[in-house]
């Protein structure tokens, strides 16, 4: 995925306080105040690396495998793996919120109720 086609995760972003865009890793990166929380998976084309709670993480692999997962790189850390291609608009949007709010200090997250 090209840094153009990363425009629809930082549109379904868009509502989120204090969020800009970067790299991490060399790869098209979406930050909160300077912590990234999700980005571009390298070597991947159209997977999206995503900070999220453990617990949500193990449920939401579980139960849909055919749009979350992890590789061993990520096993036990609180990030997942996205297929961009495989969930929709408001579903992202959700994951996107969920990882900004892991990331977000405490005084943002009153801002939006998180």
């Amino acid at each position: 995925m090209t840094d153009d086609g990363f425009a629809r995760v930082v549109a379904l972003a868009s509502g989120l306080p204090e969020v800009g865009r970067s790299t991490s890793y060399g790869t098209p990166s979406l930050k909160v105040m300077g912590k990234s929380f999700c980005r571009l998976k390298e070597k991947m084309d159209r997977v999206l690396v995503v900070h999220v709670p453990l617990g949500l993480k193990e449920a939401l692999i579980d139960a849909e495998p055919d749009k979350y997962f992890e590789t061993p790189h990520y096993s036990g850390w609180p990030a997942m793996l996205v297929r961009l291609d495989s969930v929709g608009d408001e579903e992202l949007r959700e994951r996107l919120r969920c990882a900004w709010a892991v990331k977000a200090p405490a005084t943002l997250k009153k801002e939006i109720g998180a």
